[in-house]
């Protein structure tokens, strides 16, 4: 009896550990999966390049663009519905914007997407962003390309107002990255063995002065610290300092 028992049991092991083998291996970790954006739309492309600003926070700012969120919310499906950008076909007069503007935004945002054929045509533009950027009449000059030595000779020329006692308003920008297309106040200067800093006030940030960087050995302008800005290099304009600039 004691034998079968043995037997038994040995069996018993036998048949477990053989079903303990047969159990599937633990399954690969699964990666997120990656998000997955609304068919055709490009958040650099379909969004408004300016900002909803909030009136509490800038009290005393004349004509600010302010507590209108849902308005630029709402025209931003507007837009994806019912417009159509076409950056080659030759841009038109104010009112005529104003006429296409009016019409896109006329569209219920509830209803379907319009197809491309039906859509408010947008000529000269390629997209929202763009369409929205604000530009001031001396900004066309972000658009060309500049040399090192304009560069250089920015940088002489704000020192040399400086040193004569005038504030230089400059119009710093990384086009065509839709993030810094703003305007700073330079008030002073340090220079260095292989860069100029320029100490300025940033209408964005008045709680402490900003820095941009002039560095001698590229002859480029660097974004040391500004306001809601990456430092990495920008380019640098004087702005007002005669009748056209």
């Amino acid at each position: 009896m004691e034998i079968l028992v043995r037997y038994s049991l040995l069996g018993l092991l036998v048949f477990t550990t053989a079903c303990a083998g047969t159990l599937p291996p633990a399954p690969p970790p699964v990666s997120p999966p990656a998000s997955v954006a609304a068919p055709g739309f490009d958040f650099a492309r379909d969004t408004f390049a300016f900002p909803n600003e909030i009136r509490a926070r800038h009290p005393d700012t004349p004509d600010l663009y302010a507590n209108y969120c849902f308005v630029l919310a709402r025209a931003v499906r507007q837009f994806f519905l019912f417009a159509r950008f076409d950056p080659a076909l030759p841009r038109l007069d104010e009112a005529g914007y104003v006429e296409r503007v009016r019409r896109v935004v006329a569209g219920v945002p509830w209803h379907p997407a319009r197809i491309p054929d039906d859509r408010v045509v947008i000529p000269g533009y390629a997209g929202l962003r763009d369409f929205s950027t604000l530009v001031h009449p001396t900004n066309w000059r972000v658009t060309l390309p500049v040399t090192r030595s304009h560069q250089e000779g920015v940088a002489g020329e704000i020192v040399a107002d400086l040193d004569h006692g005038r504030l230089v308003q400059l119009l710093v920008t990384n086009w065509p990255t839709p993030e810094l297309n703003h305007t700073v106040v330079a008030f002073a200067y340090r220079p260095t063995e292989t860069a100029l800093e320029l100490t300025v006030w940033d209408p964005n940030d008045p709680a402490e002065p900003g820095v941009i960087t002039f560095e001698r050995p590229t002859r480029h302008f660097m974004a040391t610290r500004l306001y809601d800005t990456r430092p990495g290099p920008i380019r640098v304009f004087r702005m007002y300092h005669w009748w056209l600039l």
